[in-house]
């Protein structure tokens, strides 16, 4: 604690114009006569408040500034990042958030402009669920941006406390986040910074999205300015939208970074590795290896899953392709999750967990499926389901007779292979491993099917082009469609050949 006494403190709290003159008397009349410390006029002062901790560590140094930006009176800070700082602040008795550009910028003419920009582009953003910019001070010794204050905390903070976020709840505030994604777009602005920690979710569980600085610094009518990447945070969009050939500012790459938010939500880590290697966040492998949402997290609801897997399309043109249609996905989805399971029609088929619908067709003709699978009813189930779609399956409950079937001189027995560990547990993803390892069946699909429970195997198990996890219980018209994907590049086999 500072060798200041009492009467020196408060007298700088009238010099620095931090509280009024009466009420800093009233403050020193409460501590009484006798000898008192500089704590016991700190606690008064700052029981009363008058002064917060921020400016009692201010008035303690000495510091002459930092208390006002102009009529709005600092309490304490409530964010700070690279190029700013966030404080709560005060006038007239309402709350406001005041973002201040950090002192070693205020003489770089790019990041003075780029910060003055993002307020100005600001003020004409009103929506639920977009920070609010009130007022733009361009004073080039202290700029700064007054904006609404949000009650909460932001959404990288909520995914930290909770680990992770139900499929439902994370939607909905998707729901909240693309809603404000459309609305800037219909204005012809784009974020290019979304995430996490740009997003405040308030008291009453809003989410509101922030920082628009990106979107200040893209120009379309130059969109090398983007493609060299001035600033650190572009990094990420310039390499997806270098990767994918598309223009700089491409306002899809917005909607894949939303999908990398909501697989970050549901997940509890983000679909893309997190680094700080620029050569690393440049390098385009980055957006093409990331493990679906539903591998990672077999419990999410597939209609949530599905949103993800459509942001993520690697692909600009496979992508959900404006902000608009990913908000109207994202309701859809929150619908089929709130209508619950569809009650099943009477010519729909279960036996143990195996589920099917529609009627029967030929759509397997031509191919030859080997299911791995010692359960004689699951053995039927899936038999049965499969040769009525056209399919030729081949029974082994043994994986590693499965696998001896597959010798490397002679013509490979099945087209694909498909590897239950509901029963057979490690010995199914061991073959299932091994299959894939193994070079005259490396380029032959598979798939392997295993319970949610089985978080061994579910992280044990190899992943790739032709390597599929798919969760059980599970409906055959899932893995209908996961065959007919693993199979579009294997040619038929003539009928009556096998």
């Amino acid at each position: 604690m500072s060798d200041m006494t009492p009467e020196q403190f408060a007298q700088r709290v009238s010099d620095f114009g931090i509280a009024e003159r009466q009420a800093i008397d009233k403050a020193v009349n409460e501590l009484g006569t006798g000898e008192h410390s500089l704590e016991d006029a700190i606690k008064v002062f700052q029981a009363r408040g008058l002064i917060t901790t921020l400016q009692t560590d201010k008035i303690l140094k000495g510091d002459r500034t930092g208390y006002y930006y102009g009529d709005y009176k600092v309490l304490y800070m409530i964010g700070a990042g690279t190029f700013a700082r966030v404080y709560r602040a005060e006038k007239d008795g309402k709350v406001y958030a005041v973002k201040v550009l950090r002192k070693r910028f205020r003489d770089q003419v790019q990041e003075l402009e780029q910060f003055l920009r993002e307020g100005r582009m600001g003020l004409n953003l009103r929506h639920p669920n977009i920070v609010s910019i009130i007022d733009v001070v361009a004073d080039q010794r202290n700029p700064f941006l007054v904006m609404e204050f949000v009650e909460g905390q932001t959404l990288r903070e909520l995914v930290k406390v909770r680990g992770n976020l139900p499929s439902d709840l994370a939607l909905k505030l998707m729901n909240g986040i693309s809603s404000g994604l459309a609305h800037a777009a219909s204005l012809g602005i784009a974020h290019r910074d979304l995430k996490l920690s740009n997003v405040l979710i308030s008291a009453d569980g809003k989410a509101k999205l922030v920082d628009f600085g990106l979107a200040a610094l893209s120009d379309r009518n130059n969109p090398e300015k983007v493609a060299d990447c001035p600033n650190v945070r572009a990094i990420d969009y310039a390499a997806l939208e270098r990767g994918t050939g598309v223009r700089k500012d491409d306002p899809r790459s917005d909607i894949y970074f939303a999908g990398n938010m909501l697989y970050h939500m549901i997940a509890g880590q983000p679909a893309l590795t997190e680094t700080r290697d620029r050569l690393q966040r440049l390098n385009v492998t980055r957006f093409q290896e990331v493990m679906p949402l539903h591998e990672r997290m077999p419990d999410a609801h597939s209609a949530a899953t599905q949103v993800v897997s459509r942001c993520l399309e690697f692909s600009p043109e496979k992508r959900i392709q404006t902000a608009a249609q990913l908000n109207a996905e994202v309701k859809t989805a929150i619908e089929k999750i709130e209508a619950g399971p569809r009650v099943r029609s009477e010519n729909t088929n279960q036996v143990d967990g195996y589920e099917d619908e529609g009627t029967p067709n030929v759509e397997g003709q031509g191919y030859v499926v080997m299911l791995v699978e010692s359960k004689a009813t699951l053995q039927n189930a899936i038999r049965e389901r499969l040769k009525s779609r056209g399919y030729r399956v081949l029974v082994i409950s043994d994986p590693n007779r499965a696998l001896s079937r597959f010798a490397p001189i002679d013509d490979p027995p099945a087209d694909c292979v498909i590897f239950s560990a509901a029963e057979l547990g490690s010995l199914a993803m061991d073959a299932h491993n091994q299959f894939a390892a193994d070079e005259h069946t490396a380029e032959i699909p598979s798939i392997l099917l295993v319970d949610r429970r089985q978080t061994t195997i579910i992280k044990g198990a190899r992943r790739g082009p032709n390597r599929t996890l798919l969760a059980l219980p599970l409906k055959v018209r899932e893995l209908r469609a996961t065959l007919l994907q693993a199979l579009s590049g294997i040619e038929k086999r003539e009928i009556g050949s096998f």
